[in-house]
């Protein structure tokens, strides 16, 4: 009895380090193929590119969600008034009048491309200054506060969300692009991003 519930739990255990590691090379694959975008919209848009990529991996699952495989949106955004552009439904958290759950519209895009300079303009629309504006009067490397204030202007409704944001750039470093610049992609070996000590098993 004793061994076949130690060999349970070595199994267990065995899974878990596996489905954590495929994860962790799904999340730096990710980052690897998305962090020149996310740089060229930080040096126009003025947002850091930490943060861009650490909501893209968390708002599309690394590229995996449904909203990113079915139109291209890695980041959630939803259609909004007058969304001129293909859309993509799916269950979040919209009520009709009684109560029940309905599908939500989303914005369907082109490229992952085209999403991530959409979220720029998403969040520098004139229309919202009120509730984004105050995001871009922060230092472009305080990435902690910029989570924490995506989460007081109510980006998203988890209670978690600037802790999730700013626990995956400190695991996988991703505030070393806030200091870059396309200039510095030109040197192939800052290509590539490695996971933390604590990462790499």
């Amino acid at each position: 009895m004793l061994t076949r519930i130690l060999s349970t739990a070595f199994f267990l255990t065995l899974f878990h380090f596996s489905f954590g590691q495929s994860q962790n090379l799904e999340f730096l694959d990710y980052i690897r193929k998305y962090h020149k975008i996310a740089i060229e919209e930080m040096e126009r848009a003025g947002i850091p590119a930490s943060i861009k990529l650490a909501q893209g991996l968390l708002e599309s699952n690394a590229g995996r969600s449904y909203l990113a495989k079915r139109g291209n949106n890695h980041f959630g955004i939803k259609c909004g008034d007058g969304w001129p552009g293909k859309k993509v439904f799916r269950e979040d958290d919209d009520y009709d009048d009684r109560g029940k759950l309905i599908k939500s519209c989303f914005r369907s895009y082109r490229s992952a491309a085209a999403s991530y300079i959409a979220h720029s303009e998403f969040l520098r629309d004139p229309k919202k200054e009120s509730r984004y504006g105050f995001l871009f009067r922060l230092r472009s490397t305080d990435y902690r506060r910029w989570a924490q204030g995506l989460k007081r202007a109510g980006y998203a409704t988890s209670a978690t969300y600037s802790e999730k944001l700013i626990g995956l750039i400190e695991r996988y470093e991703l505030q070393k692009y806030d200091r870059m610049s396309m200039l510095d992609l030109d040197t192939p070996c800052l290509l590539y991003t490695s996971p933390s000590p604590r990462d790499r098993g």
